[in-house]
């Protein structure tokens, strides 16, 4: 459905490494770096970009949630945002309220933007 994702961040080289890190396990890497600070980041073969950007506004706090292939991506994505310096907002596990093989976690970034990562499909 999106293209891109972009949104200002208060810290970028704190908002970037925190991307970097949490979303290492679910395979999202640098696609390009603009100047002065601008990124875009995105899966492999990924058709959506996230883009984060330095910017004194503040915008309201965003929820973004990447899709994992499998369970064991989204714990890996927990581990690695916390490490991250990421806040918990919901460890991993399922959601059956929202359907019954919605498994996911929740974390609060940088700038207090809700990261999520989901995986739909049962597990094998």
């Amino acid at each position: 459905m999106f293209d891109h994702v972009k949104f200002g961040v208060s810290d970028y080289a704190a908002s970037k490494a925190f991307s970097l890190r949490a979303l290492e396990p679910l395979g999202v890497t640098v696609v390009t770096e603009w100047p002065p600070n601008g990124v875009e980041l995105s899966q492999p073969m990924g058709k959506l970009s996230l883009c984060l950007y330095q910017t004194d506004e503040r915008p309201a706090h965003l929820h973004l949630a990447f899709t994992a292939g499998n369970s064991q991506q989204v714990d890996a994505f927990y581990r690695a945002a916390l490490g991250a310096g990421g806040t918990d907002h919901g460890a991993p596990g399922l959601r059956p309220h929202y359907h019954s093989n919605y498994y996911a976690a929740f974390v609060i970034g940088p700038d207090g933007h809700k990261v999520e990562a989901v995986c739909h499909e049962p597990e094998a």
